[in-house]
């Protein structure tokens, strides 16, 4: 996010420690839980139909087809699929 020339600014000068703070104070005013996944957790490389890590992919390769199943899947959407499925939703 740090690369986006919209957001660095605002998110260098309020600073992950404080959005983290803020987000799970609030998460915790509404009765809600917020769950950290591990900053090197491949989210985007393993297969959210079959469970398959299909590798590192490089950042302009957006839509990838999985090589044990066959499903493509878009990079954020899957994502998406594998952090719900992480936090147990």
């Amino acid at each position: 996010m740090m690369s986006n020339h919209k957001l660095a600014k605002s998110i260098s000068d309020v600073g992950w420690g404080e959005f983290t703070r803020q987000l799970k104070y609030k998460a915790e005013w509404y009765g809600r839980e917020v769950i950290e996944a591990d900053t090197f957790y491949p989210s985007s490389q393993i297969c959210s139909e079959c469970g398959h890590r299909d590798g590192k992919k490089k950042l302009h390769i957006r839509e990838w087809t999985c090589s044990k199943c066959g499903v493509v899947h878009d990079r954020d959407i899957n994502a998406a699929k594998n952090l719900l499925a992480l936090a147990g939703e």
